[in-house]
């Protein structure tokens, strides 16, 4: 009787193992709902990201055009007060997306930024054209365009254009690097 009685006594969880048991099950399940609503968060920016993607693009593309089209001179495509070159027409500094200006090159001195750059996105109805179109002012963004040579070869240099922009809580950067040859 008396082994049965102890063999009874073992079997099942007490209170408190039950108890330590729910707060590290509920921590774990906290811990993945934190890390959902961050990647939550994170996720919704990607509209903003793919924006910051197409103006770096918009504006290398601006580059490429004016040497192909021989509106700027090879001189003339670098940074204003750059060591390579001492007709340079790029601000090397911040600016935020405004129009062309006078010369059709974004990232000049003569940007008019008067008017900031903006988008226009279809409404509900997926329509572009429609009245219930969205505009998207682009005044929280900048774009920083760097020309440098590339050491041994006068004809080739690197760009960099970075856009900085506030997505949500988080503030981001993007990059994109590539280079220029003297011959279109």
């Amino acid at each position: 009787m008396r082994d049965k009685m102890r063999r009874n006594s073992r079997v099942g969880f007490t209170l408190i193992e039950t108890m330590v048991a729910i707060v590290v099950l509920a921590v774990g399940v906290l811990g993945l709902a934190a890390m959902l609503a961050a990647s939550m968060a994170y996720m919704s920016t990607s509209q903003e990201d793919y924006i910051a993607q197409q103006k770096a693009a918009e504006a290398v593309e601006s580059i490429f055009t004016a040497r192909n089209t021989g509106l700027k001179t090879w001189n003339s495509i670098c940074n204003i007060g750059s060591a390579i070159c001492t007709a340079g027409i790029f601000t090397a500094t911040p600016t935020p997306l405004c129009d062309a200006g006078a010369d059709g090159i974004l990232g000049t001195a003569d940007d008019n930024c008067a008017i900031i750059d903006s988008l226009l996105t279809p409404g509900p109805d997926g329509k572009l054209g429609t009245p219930d179109d969205v505009l998207i002012p682009l005044g929280a963004y900048t774009r920083t365009i760097t020309i440098t040579a590339i050491p041994g070869n006068a004809d080739l240099r690197q760009i960099a254009v970075t856009v900085t922009y506030i997505s949500g809580r988080f503030n981001k950067t993007y990059t994109l690097t590539t280079n220029i040859s003297a011959f279109s």
